[in-house]
């Protein structure tokens, strides 16, 4: 063989070599970040003016795009329950039966419930805890000066599992606005 032949080879085996890590990595980060159900993100993030992102970044953290991922009394990509399910159901004027389960729907509800605790409270991170944590510890919080400075923000969450799931989304929703980019 040539010494340009073999040359040849090797940058061929270099390239091969870094287009299969590229493609790892590629590989990787949608396993790690995965999306699904995008045309229903999209439809219901546009009808309740909310960032799609945020959105996928809110699933990332409940189910992991598992449509029938179950917490406790929660169920479905976004973790609603019955009651929220229910209360959704009435606030929208929604005709006929549903199924919380279904991805669509429970997309379509979940949309609509951070679209209600955006109006509510405003700040990304107390909606996030809200989502999480619930509505009246979030209000209870807000009150109490050792939890918030202003009643709008909560500059400490005392509950470590609403405290790490803010934080888990937003690193997740940063990591979806990346992934876009």
């Amino acid at each position: 063989m040539s010494k340009i032949f073999k040359a040849v080879l090797a940058l061929v085996a270099i390239a091969v070599a870094i287009l299969g890590v590229i493609g790892g990595i590629e590989t990787s980060q949608r396993v790690k970040y995965p999306v699904a159900y995008a045309d229903f993100i999209v439809k219901y993030s546009t009808e309740n003016d909310l960032d799609p992102f945020l959105v996928m970044a809110v699933i990332k953290a409940e189910s992991n795009f598992v449509p029938e991922a179950h917490s406790g009394i929660a169920g479905g990509l976004m973790q609603l329950t019955e009651e929220t399910a229910e209360w959704n159901a009435n606030d929208m004027n929604y005709k006929g039966s549903y199924d919380y389960m279904d991805p669509e729907t429970n997309i379509m509800f979940g949309c609509h419930y951070l679209r209600h605790l955006i109006d509510i409270y405003g700040n990304i991170d107390t909606v996030l805890a809200a989502y999480n944590g619930g509505m009246g510890n979030v209000d209870s919080w807000l009150k109490n000066p050792e939890y918030s400075d202003d009643g709008t923000s909560l500059k400490y969450i005392p509950f470590p599992e609403t405290r790490n799931y803010v934080v888990r989304v937003n690193e997740n929703w940063e990591h979806y606005k990346n992934m876009a980019e």
